[in-house]
């Protein structure tokens, strides 16, 4: 009579609150108050990520921060976060330096719809610090080039020095069946590119727009006008997607920080459909 063996013991729930500790290996200044932080895990694999998605960053003894992730969704070993110092959380991740050690969580959030957009053109509109949560997507495009109409990255930042990944964008643009168009709002310096905000190049910009996909992200102020310039070059509402990130807190629809209308930015964001949330964008308030 045979013995009944025991079933394994099932692995244990993994804690979304809970942070796995990263060691900082590299560090990159990218402007004048924006930096590219390299992480690797003290234990383990990077887990996957989609293109859009972010984790929270916690930094012991000072607090916790949701970071849009900014590498490679097809080597996500080093984790790549660009951050942009603008508070107490992310003014003390500027002082990191190689060997730092920080926690990590996630990653959370939707992901910007690349399968949907397969056989479409696809137009990438960024502002600034916008660039960064886009830059995953843009890979996987390249990657995947062939599954692609036209694939357009139109960018706009304050100054030639605000620039992000310039060297990227120039390899982009070599690019034959990419076309990037870059613009600054002020010009400086040696500049001799388009100088105005980004929606100005959405007229000119090679694209079907009964046939793409849009990719918004960037200031608040300036998804709104891009939206708007997308419809009146006659890209429908369903097509047309932005990343919504504000106000996150715990990551997990918990806390209600991030609640935006029914929504919650942090689960069911941040990226949305526009025509998902159009009620709501246009309204300052909110």
């Amino acid at each position: 009579m045979s013995v009944p063996q025991p079933s394994p013991p099932m692995p244990a729930p993994v804690d979304p609150m809970v942070p796995h500790p990263y060691r900082v290996v590299r560090r990159r200044r990218e402007t004048r108050d924006t930096f590219t932080l390299f992480l690797e895990p003290l234990a383990g694999e990077s887990p996957s990520f989609a293109p859009g998605q972010f984790h929270m960053l916690y930094l012991f003894g000072v607090g916790e921060v949701p970071i849009s992730i900014s590498g490679d969704p097809a080597q996500p070993h080093p984790q790549v976060h660009t951050i942009r110092a603008v508070g107490a959380v992310t003014q003390a991740l500027a002082r990191l330096r190689p060997g730092a050690i920080l926690g990590l969580r996630g990653p959370f959030g939707s992901h910007w719809p690349l399968e949907e957009a397969v056989g479409r053109d696809v137009v990438v509109v960024a502002g600034g610090i916008g660039l960064a949560p886009l830059r995953p997507a843009i890979y996987h495009l390249l990657a995947h080039r062939e599954r692609y109409g036209r694939i357009v990255v139109l960018y706009g930042a304050r100054t030639p020095e605000e620039l992000l990944y310039p060297k990227e964008l120039a390899r982009w643009s070599g690019h034959l069946d990419v076309e990037v168009l870059v613009t600054v709002d002020r010009a400086s310096g040696s500049w001799r590119g388009n100088v105005g905000v980004v929606t100005t190049l959405i007229p000119r910009a090679p694209f079907d727009p009964q046939d793409t996909m849009a990719l918004v992200c960037g200031p608040e102020i300036m998804m709104r006008y891009t939206v708007l310039a997308l419809q009146k070059r006659g890209v429908p509402p369903p097509a047309i997607y932005v990343s919504m990130e504000r106000n996150m807190k715990c990551a997990v629809g918990f806390c209600g920080h991030c609640q935006y209308g029914p929504h919650f930015i942090c689960k069911d964001g941040p990226v949305f459909c526009y025509d998902h949330i159009r009620w709501l964008f246009g309204k300052w308030e909110v």
